[in-house]
C-alpha cells in the first residue's frame, strides 16, 4: 500500500564507535576499533535502536494517518453490526488487526515496488529500497506482522476466521496490480474496505466452519457499504498518485491519476460524492439519526475543501489532502456513533 512520506533518515542515528573501559584505563583506538562492532556490548544498545528506527520506518510508524484510513470505516461497520458499542474485545481486535495488516501490507508493498521506488524521489530512502534493510528481514517482519493479526482473527469466530484468508489475498495481490490493472486504486479499496465484513462477520457470525456460514454472519448491508467505502479510497489515492503522476509516467506504473488524465480533480470529487451519498442513504435507510446526518455532511465539506487543495494540482497540495483525509473518515465514524449516543437503534 502506498502510504507515507520519505522516511527519516535512521541510520545516522547509529552513533559512532562505541568505546571499551577497563575499570578507568580507556582501551587504545587500535582495541576500540577492533572491538566496536555490531558485537561489541557497548555498540550493541546502539545499532539495536537503529535497527528497531528502521523498522518502524519500514512500517511507517510516525505516520499513522495510513492505518486510521483502514480504521475508521472498519469500526463505523463493527458498530453498526453490533446495534451500537460492540465491546472492548472487538474494538481491541479490530483496532489492533487495522494497525497490524497495515503494517504487513507496508512490508510487503516495499518488497514488491523496490525497483520503483528508486526512481521515485519520495521514496528511494526507504529501507527496503535503499538496502539498510534486506527483502528476507522485510518479508519476516511482515510475516510476523500478519501471524499476531490472525492471532487476533482466532479469538473471534469461524466465520471470521474463514474471510481472513480472502484479505489476505487480496493484501498481497494489490501491490502487483498496477503493474497490469490501470486503475489499481479499485483493488487497494477493496483491500482498504474489507474489514467491513469482517466486522459484520465477528459481530454476528455463528460457531459453523462451513463457508456458506459466511454469507449468513455477512447481509448484503455491508457489501453495500465495502462498495461505499471503496470510491472513498479510489478518492484519497488518486490524491496521492496525483503527488508521483511524473515519476510513474516514467517508470511506467499504472495509476488511476495517470488513466483519469486531465479529468482527475472531477474524478476524485465523484469518488467523494458517490462515497459520502452512498453511506448517507445507507445509514438513514438503517435508521441512524440527524447525527449521523450531520457526521455526513462535515465529511463533506472536508472534501470541499480538498478539492480547493487538488485544484493547482501541486505535489504539496495533493499531499496534504490525502494526509487530511483520515478526519473525513473520523466524522462519518463519529456520526454513527452519535446516532447510537442519542438514541437511534438501527437494526442491521
Amino acid at each position: 500500500m502506498r502510504a507515507g512520506q520519505a522516511p527519516a533518515a535512521a541510520g545516522s542515528r547509529a552513533g559512532g564507535v562505541g568505546m571499551r573501559r577497563r575499570g578507568n584505563v580507556r582501551a587504545p583506538p587500535s582495541v576500540r576499533t577492533r572491538r566496536g562492532g555490531a558485537g561489541s556490548g557497548d555498540n550493541a544498545p546502539t545499532m539495536s535502536a537503529s535497527r528497531v528506527a528502521l523498522y518502524l520506518d519500514l512500517i511507517r510508524w510516525n505516520r499513522p494517518a495510513g492505518w486510521l484510513l483502514l480504521l475508521w470505516p472498519t469500526l463505523a461497520a463493527l458498530w453498526i453490526a453490533s446495534d451500537g458499542f460492540p465491546g472492548w474485545h472487538l474494538l481491541a481486535v479490530f483496532t489492533l488487526g487495522t494497525v497490524l495488516m497495515r503494517s504487513a501490507g507496508c512490508c510487503i508493498n516495499d518488497v514488491a515496488d523496490r525497483e520503483f521506488d528508486k526512481h521515485v524521489k519520495r521514496t528511494a530512502q526507504r529501507p527496503v529500497t535503499s538496502g539498510a534493510l534486506s527483502v528476507k528481514a522485510a518479508l519476516t517482519f511482515g510475516a510476523v506482522l500478519a501471524l499476531l493479526a490472525f492471532c487476533l482473527v482466532l479469538t473471534t469466530n469461524p466465520p471470521t476466521i474463514l474471510l481472513s484468508f480472502a484479505a489476505l489475498a487480496i493484501t498481497l495481490a494489490y501491490p502487483y496490480a498496477k503493474r497490469f490493472v490501470s486503475m489499481p486504486q479499485a483493488v487497494l479499496g477493496v483491500a482498504f474496505s474489507f474489514g467491513i465484513p469482517m466486522a459484520f462477520c465477528a459481530a454476528t457470525g455463528a460457531h459453523d466452519w462451513s463457508l456458506s456460514a459466511i454469507p449468513a454472519a455477512v447481509p448484503a448491508l455491508a457489501w453495500w457499504l465495502l462498495l461505499g467505502n471503496l470510491f472513498w479510497v479510489l478518492a484519497y489515492d488518486t490524491e496521492y498518485a496525483m503527488v508521483d503522476r511524473d515519476d510513474d509516467l516514467r517508470i511506467g506504473i499504472r495509476t488511476s491519476a495517470i488513466t483519469l488524465g486531465r479529468f482527475d480533480v472531477a474524478g476524485v470529487m465523484a469518488f467523494y460524492a458517490a462515497y459520502l451519498l452512498s453511506w448517507l442513504y445507507l445509514g438513514l435507510k438503517l435508521g441512524l439519526g440527524p447525527a449521523y446526518a450531520v457526521g455526513i455532511v462535515i465529511a463533506g465539506l472536508q472534501a470541499g475543501w480538498h478539492f480547493t487543495l487538488i485544484w493547482g494540482r501541486t505535489r504539496e497540495g495533493c499531499f496534504r489532502a490525502f494526509r487530511a483525509n483520515h478526519w473525513l473518515g473520523a466524522a462519518v465514524f463519529a456520526g454513527v456513533v452519535l446516532s447510537f449516543v442519542v438514541g437511534a437503534h438501527p437494526s442491521p
